[in-house]
């Protein structure tokens, strides 16, 4: 059945219902935002591309680096499906001289019943069974394709993670299956670290000590190397909000190995986080308590006995990342028909450390017109302007979302590969945005069908 949200999408209706807390100066980071130049209304609306594969604003182009089903150029097997989180390293410099190269790493969320899963290699390979794991891309100034290759094999349901503090990715399992369920042949829920570098290759020793639980992505806070943790969980309760405390902090590359301490956000009074509405609603005194069993031998996490005042929970906890003072993740939705105390389409939270206070700095909408577009954010980062992008994992049509420090919400991409019936058309969701280290490219994948995209224009910055 169409919905009169895709019937928007098709017109070029567009706009979010979106609220802010009215104090969001560490959302933007960005040294054009702080600045205040560019970016305050985007780039005009999108013209539809002629080839059906990605609509973007006039002025922009895109080129397709990788699609699912090619060959990858290490010989090693197919593009694998399902590409999602992502991030780019600076890598060494370009052919040419003029830029500096890239490296993108990139996810690939397999489940056992994957079409493409990720080749086995030997020495990246966790457990031969599984078929996620991730796959890394070298780029010339020009975005070119250098290399493709396999970064971890043997690992299910990567769905997103994090930069390390050493240019490292840390890809998160989104998924608890143990040895001899399912076809696997060893635990799964772990965080891995993917190397690109000699001196930083990969490890396929699963960190332990950050949980075993259904991982979605990880933040480090530079100043100590606190890593915070967003879960995902599929059903009540929910996911919980993490820190990981290790043992040696800012230790640089292989640190995390040596171990830590794992613990559980606790707001008092607060056992979901979807019973909060209104933006700027804060809480003070924030706990964080330590998780009984973080190997989840017999219990999975969020089942586990935090003591009296119990622990906080929240539905679909994506996105996760470090700005200004502040960590912040995403509440992708809450419906209370899945088991959430109450409904939201979307929300961004701000935890300060230093304070321990925890703000609900963004709602998303539609929170007057439910058929505007802009709900169930997923990954987001910041943008050469300073304010956020943002992948939207909706129904109907998908966009990428750009959201700026004036708080204006404006269109930057909308995907045209139909995966549905001409009945019920349908949409890849967008997954892993963000941009190359000097901010002239933004990079962002098609999940279904698995197409990695550099888009290239006129950023402002």
């Amino acid at each position: 059945m169409t919905t009169r949200r895709q019937v928007l999408a098709r017109s070029g209706a567009l706009g979010a219902g979106i609220a802010f807390s009215g104090a969001l100066s560490e959302l933007f980071t960005g040294t054009a935002a702080a600045q205040g130049t560019g970016g305050r209304s985007g780039y005009g609306p999108l013209i539809e591309d002629p080839d059906g594969v990605l609509d973007l604003p006039e002025g922009f182009s895109y080129k397709i680096l990788s699609r699912e089903g090619d060959d990858l150029r290490s010989g090693e097997g197919k593009v694998p499906s399902h590409c999602d989180g992502m991030a780019a390293f600076a890598g060494p410099h370009g052919h040419d001289g003029r830029h500096g190269s890239t490296w993108l790493v990139r996810n690939h969320e397999n489940r056992m019943d994957a079409e493409n899963g990720v080749p086995t290699v030997d020495g990246l390979t966790y457990d031969p069974a599984a078929l996620g794991g991730c796959t890394v891309l070298e780029l010339d100034g020009d975005n070119e394709v250098r290399q493709e290759r396999v970064g971890i094999a043997g690992t299910s349901t990567n769905c997103a993670g994090g930069h390390s503090l050493w240019d490292t990715w840390l890809t998160c399992e989104e998924t608890e299956f143990k040895a001899g369920e399912e076809g696997y042949t060893k635990d799964h829920g772990f965080i891995f670290e993917v190397g690109f570098r000699k001196d930083r290759p990969t490890s396929t020793e699963p960190l332990k000590a950050m949980g075993r639980f259904q991982h979605e992505a990880v933040a480090f806070d530079p100043r100590n190397g606190v890593v915070y943790e967003t879960e995902d969980a599929f059903e009540k309760p929910f996911g919980l909000f993490y820190r990981f405390l290790p043992e040696k902090p800012l230790g640089g590359y292989g640190s995390l190995h040596a171990g830590g301490r794992l613990q559980a956000m606790r707001v008092p009074g607060v056992p979901d986080l979807s019973v909060v509405q209104e933006p700027g609603t804060g809480f003070e005194g924030i706990e964080w308590v330590d998780v009984p069993d973080p190997l989840a031998k017999e219990t999975a996490i969020r089942f586990q006995d935090f003591g009296k005042g119990g622990i906080t929970h929240a539905q679909k906890l994506e996105g996760c990342y470090w700005g200004g003072k502040s960590v912040y993740f995403v509440s992708s939705y809450a419906k209370s028909e899945e088991g959430s105390k109450a409904d939201h389409y979307g929300q961004i939270w701000r935890y300060d450390p230093k304070h321990k206070k925890l703000t609900l700095v963004i709602v998303f909408g539609p929170d007057t017109d439910l058929n505007l577009p802009g709900e169930e954010p997923d990954n987001i980062c910041l943008a050469p302007s300073g304010g956020l992008m943002v992948c939207e994992d909706g129904e109907g049509a998908q966009h990428v979302f750009g959201l700026t420090k004036e708080g204006a919400v404006y269109p930057m991409a909308r995907g045209r590969q139909d995966v549905g019936t001409p009945e019920e058309p349908a949409w890849g969701e967008f997954a892993g945005v963000t941009f190359s280290p000097d901010n002239r490219t933004m990079y962002v994948n098609c999940y279904d069908p698995g197409t990695t995209f550099a888009v290239t224009g006129p950023w402002k910055h």
